[in-house]
């Protein structure tokens, strides 16, 4: 929540400067508040665990937030229920005459596939498109980060040599940016994946700004100036025990899989973790929705009809 102060005291203009979520008194006494609908797009196979995770984050801002769970119809779950289903997601067409302020579309096992080959790489499409003009601000993790940039700006994802496997040292790049307030300028956040979308190939791209990059594991976080659409490729939601499941996961298929990188006491698998990325995890997504709660419109009808579209 921002902090509410005289608009001529001194501090306030270096608080603007210093991009510090800051409000005058005059603002917060006209400010109508209600809660923030957020949809959680959950591409994921472990649909409880992905559910938690990013619920959990969301639960330590003390705005109401409204959470639903979207899921594509096009592709049947395996692993969870039926019931569950049936009883907590709904599809992108039975909540496309609605609008949310902030959406979530997780990571999914897919990034080996080209973008076209996933069976439901056309409803993901629609799901891109809605989040264009019916949310206010859209924040897409791994692989569906590098299915939004291939969509919105042409980029390609390319397979790395060795998979990009632990916890992993961050670089602040930008001093004032609202979405990184508070974070130390090095802080470490979780990947696992076989591909990434470049560093340069984003870079080139006008719209987009990195705000935090690793010479290991490459770019975390992109935005647009207006964080209507954040990029996110590493994994600040996960467990402290989520890197542990899939490395002995993959052990016990036989699969060539390095040990995770910075995660075990003395890279020794027999020992428990270490977690190196909690407070930046829930840093990350107290500024997101506090950035949600100043820019979104009060009349949820607003949203999105002032967007310029970028692509295509």
């Amino acid at each position: 929540m921002p902090v509410i102060i005289p608009s001529n005291l001194p501090a306030y203009k270096t608080m603007e400067e210093e991009n510090i979520f800051v409000m005058s008194k005059e603002r917060a006494e006209t400010q109508d508040i209600r809660p923030l609908d957020v949809a959680l797009v959950n591409l994921m196979p472990t649909k409880i665990e992905t559910e938690t995770q990013f619920v959990r984050l969301l639960s330590n801002s003390p705005i109401q937030i409204n959470v639903e769970f979207i899921h594509t119809s096009s592709h049947d779950s395996k692993n969870i229920s039926e019931s569950h289903m049936k009883s907590f997601y709904k599809s992108i067409h039975e909540v496309k005459d609605k609008k949310y302020d902030a959406m979530i579309v997780t990571g999914a096992p897919v990034e080996l596939m080209e973008f076209e080959e996933v069976d439901y790489w056309e409803e993901i499409k629609e799901i891109f498109d809605f989040s264009n003009k019916n949310v206010t601000s859209t924040m897409f993790i791994c692989w569906g980060a590098q299915a939004a940039l291939h969509h919105f700006y042409g980029l390609n994802k390319t397979t790395l040599d060795n998979k990009v496997f632990g916890v992993f040292e961050h670089e602040k790049m930008h001093e004032t940016c609202m979405l990184l307030n508070g974070f130390d300028d090095i802080f470490y956040v979780p990947h696992s994946r076989h591909t990434e979308v470049p560093s340069l190939d984003i870079k080139s791209v006008e719209e987009l700004i990195v705000l935090a990059e690793s010479k290991d594991a490459g770019v975390h976080i992109a935005v647009t100036d207006d964080y209507s659409r954040i990029f996110v490729m590493g994994h600040s939601e996960y467990d402290p025990l989520t890197l542990k499941k899939e490395y002995d996961r993959d052990v016990s298929q036989g699969k060539n899989i390095n040990i995770p990188m910075n995660y075990y006491p003395g890279d020794d698998p027999s020992k428990n973790p270490f977690v190196k990325w909690r407070s930046h995890a829930n840093l990350l997504f107290k500024n997101w929705i506090n950035i949600i709660y100043q820019e979104t419109p009060y009349d949820k009808n607003e949203i999105g009809i002032h967007r310029t579209d970028w692509y295509h």
